[in-house]
């Protein structure tokens, strides 16, 4: 669905203004609701290395609704109050029971439910639509259960050890592995859950998307192959973060390799994989020249 937006016949602010007023109380009961979640969220799980970017997560899904405010002010007014009700029920239920039992899981994803009960109480299943990309996009707010983190956590571990020591051997470095416990010369290095990659995996593939998304390329194919590039990426970056961090131990020692390179080869890494992702797609565009706007 297109829907053109003549900017002199929208209101300034997208109606927004003109939307809290007539949903006063609703805004107030969502405000409600969603500050002690968040307030729970800053002292609890975005102080962890794992879940540090739900701040920004917050911010990027927050602003992908409001880039939509002037064509959800054009829309006619035609409320599915049916599903609206629906919806907001179920997002009642899953608040409710996360909030009481500290299942952050159900709490925090009752809120894609009353997304969704909102667009649907003024302009119906069109709005939904429209803002389709922005309800997703909140699945990254959403904390991931242990029994999962645990499995891929130790399955990406192993496969990074592995990968790390047959590099390493083949470039003659005296090097060998007990599971997770790499030993190189006279040290040895845990690789330990946060180099396992899953972290820089979903920061990525959450930049990834929103830049194919922003980027409206024409070609289905080049935005496919963008996607499907995201968690290779990343995983090979980290591959590239243990390597460098066992050779700058082998070379300078255990307080060199455990200091400030260890946090600066992380974000360093995180930036070479957005920046090969923009290089991708870059190469790719030579290939898939019909580009749309973003």
């Amino acid at each position: 669905m297109t829907v053109r937006v003549d900017a002199a016949a929208a209101p300034a602010f997208g109606g927004l203004g003109e939307f809290v007023m007539r949903n006063f109380l609703l805004c107030i009961a969502l405000a409600a609701i969603a500050l002690p979640t968040i307030y729970t969220l800053t002292t609890t799980l975005w102080q962890s290395e794992e879940l540090g970017h739900g701040p920004i997560i917050l911010a990027m899904v927050l602003w992908l609704f409001w880039q939509k405010r002037m064509v959800l002010a054009v829309l006619p007014e035609r409320p599915a109050k049916v599903a609206c009700l629906g919806f907001g029920m179920l997002g009642m239920l899953c608040y409710a029971f996360g909030r009481s039992q500290g299942i952050l899981l159900l709490e925090i994803g009752a809120f894609i439910p009353f997304a969704m009960a909102m667009l649907l109480a003024r302009r119906g299943w069109p709005a939904v639509r429209v803002c389709i990309f922005a309800l997703f996009f909140m699945l990254f707010l959403l904390p991931l259960p242990g029994f999962i983190i645990d499995a891929l956590t130790a399955s990406l571990k192993q496969e990074v050890s592995s990968i790390a020591e047959h590099v390493l051997y083949a470039a003659g470095y005296p090097i060998a592995r007990s599971g997770v416990l790499l030993n190189v010369g006279q040290y040895q290095l845990l690789v330990a859950d946060a180099c396992s990659g899953l972290n820089s995996m979903v920061s990525l593939s959450a930049i990834g998307l929103l830049y194919v998304y922003l980027n409206g390329h024409a070609s289905v194919v080049r935005n496919l192959l963008l996607i499907a590039a995201i968690l290779p990426l990343a995983f090979f970056a980290n591959i590239l973060r243990v390597i460098a961090l066992v050779l700058v131990t082998y070379h300078f020692g255990d307080e060199a390799g455990q200091g400030f390179v260890h946090g600066a080869a992380g974000l360093f890494l995180f930036a070479a994989a957005l920046s090969s992702l923009f290089i991708l797609d870059r190469l790719l565009g030579l290939v898939f020249r019909n580009k749309g706007g973003a």
